[in-house]
């Protein structure tokens, strides 16, 4: 089990990302949560089997149709416990 905390920069407001990031991981089977950040930005933890975590970050750097992603920053995080499911903030 890993985790990963990833800033979404671009056009990722307003265009379903986040609902969008919940249906995949979902599908993904993976837990966590997405956010809208105030810079414009979409703030993602996302924690599960390394390599369903990796398919979850690729997917973030493409989004729902009406996104245009220009850069995904990830960093690894440490939790106790990972969450029980993907939610949005």
């Amino acid at each position: 089990m890993i985790c990963r905390i990833c800033w979404v920069h671009g056009r990722v407001q307003g265009v379903f990302y986040r609902a969008s990031a919940q249906l995949q991981a979902k599908e993904l089977g993976v837990t966590g949560y997405a956010c809208n950040l105030a810079d414009g930005r979409v703030e993602v933890m996302v924690c599960g089997e390394a390599s369903r975590v990796a398919a979850f970050i690729d997917w973030l750097w493409i989004g729902p149709t009406a996104a245009s992603v220009s850069h995904v920053r990830i960093v690894e995080h440490e939790l106790p416990e990972a969450p029980s499911e993907f939610t949005v903030r």
